[in-house]
Order: structure tokens, then C-alpha cells, then sequence
């Protein structure tokens, strides 16, 4: 069973619709024992930082999110919450990826929305998908490149498009709206 963590953030149902069209099983829950025993985690995200950690703190969602052995994949929102700091509200986040979240500088349309590819993938998660392959972004923020980052897009400047670390996995672009690359990426998290 794959858990979908609640956390009064939107993209929930469309997650679970791209779950359903691969033929897996997924329950929405906030609760933390059906979280610890799913077979795979996401934590999906469109939403504000601050009032999402929030969220997560009032559950102790985040004390779960951290303690999740099983393979974990943060969407969007998901992957700044994995990061250990946002400018969005000067927000203190989970702390996974030893990165920050900056806003892009206002030199450009924000937020970056639309379809964009990738100036560098490797790792499990990005298997079989290549520089050239398009998905789906929607965001005003962006985690830097660190240690942890598997695949690079440019907007602006270059930015973590996916990171991994030991079962924490994440990627800023939304793999639900990213037709059938996204697609293959669920598919290659979900056989993890």
C-alpha cells in the first residue's frame, strides 16, 4: 500500500488519480501508523512553507516524516520541506537535504510554470529518462544544488530538480501532470 500524506496541501487527488492509472493502491492519510507501515510515501505539495510545516508540527507529521524507513518521495512542496530551510516565511523545514529554498530572483516570470527539461539526471528515480525528456513545473521557489541533487533544470539559474538521499527521495517538478516521463519516474519510485 502506498501512503499520501495529508497535510492540508493541495495536488492530493491528482497524485493518487496518477497512482490509480498505473494500477497501485494509495489511502490519503494523516495518520501516523498507516504512514509507517505503507509499503512506499509521498508527500505531495502545492501550498506556502510556512503554513505547511505548520500543519505538519500540529500533527507531528514531521516527527513521522523523519523517522519513515521505507522509500518516501516529496512532490514539489514536498521536496522544499524536505530542505532544511525556505525563504518562503522564513521557514524552518525537516532538514533531509542540508539545502535552502530561495525565490528566484524577479529577473524572469514567476512563478516558473510549464514544461522544461533537464541539464543533468542520474540515480534510480531518474532511470531511463534523458536531458531531452520535458516535465511539468509550477513554483516561485527553487532548492540549490547540493550533495544530495540527481537531476538539474535551468530557469533563471540552475536549480535541484530531484534530490536523493538514502530513502528520501524528491523532485520539484509535478511527475502526476508530466504525461508519460512522469509516468516512468513514479513507476521507477514506486519499484524502488
Amino acid at each position: 500500500m502506498i501512503a499520501i500524506i495529508k497535510y492540508n496541501a493541495g495536488n492530493i487527488s491528482s497524485v493518487q488519480n496518477a497512482l490509480i492509472k498505473l494500477g497501485y493502491e494509495s489511502i490519503i492519510t494523516d495518520n501516523p501508523n498507516e504512514i509507517l507501515n505503507a509499503d512506499k510515501v509521498i508527500l505531495p505539495g502545492v501550498g506556502e512553507a510556512s503554513s505547511a510545516m505548520k500543519h505538519l508540527k500540529e500533527k507531528g507529521l514531521d516527527k513521522t516524516i523523519l523517522s519513515i524507513t521505507q522509500p518516501i518521495l516529496g512532490i514539489c512542496l514536498g521536496q522544499q520541506l524536505m530542505c532544511k530551510y525556505s525563504e518562503e516565511g522564513n521557514t524552518d523545514c525537516l532538514g533531509i537535504f542540508d539545502t535552502a529554498v530561495k525565490l528566484f530572483p524577479p529577473n524572469e516570470i514567476i512563478p516558473h510554470m510549464g514544461w522544461n527539461n533537464f541539464s543533468e539526471v542520474k540515480g534510480a528515480l531518474m532511470e531511463g529518462i534523458k536531458l531531452a525528456d520535458d516535465v511539468y513545473y509550477v513554483h516561485s521557489y527553487y532548492a540549490e544544488i547540493n550533495e544530495d541533487t540527481i537531476a538539474t533544470c535551468n530557469y533563471i539559474l540552475p536549480f535541484s530538480a530531484g534530490m536523493e538521499r538514502n530513502n528520501f527521495y524528491a523532485t520539484q517538478f509535478h511527475p502526476e501532470k508530466s504525461a508519460k516521463i512522469g509516468e516512468q519516474i513514479l513507476k521507477n519510485f514506486l519499484e524502488l
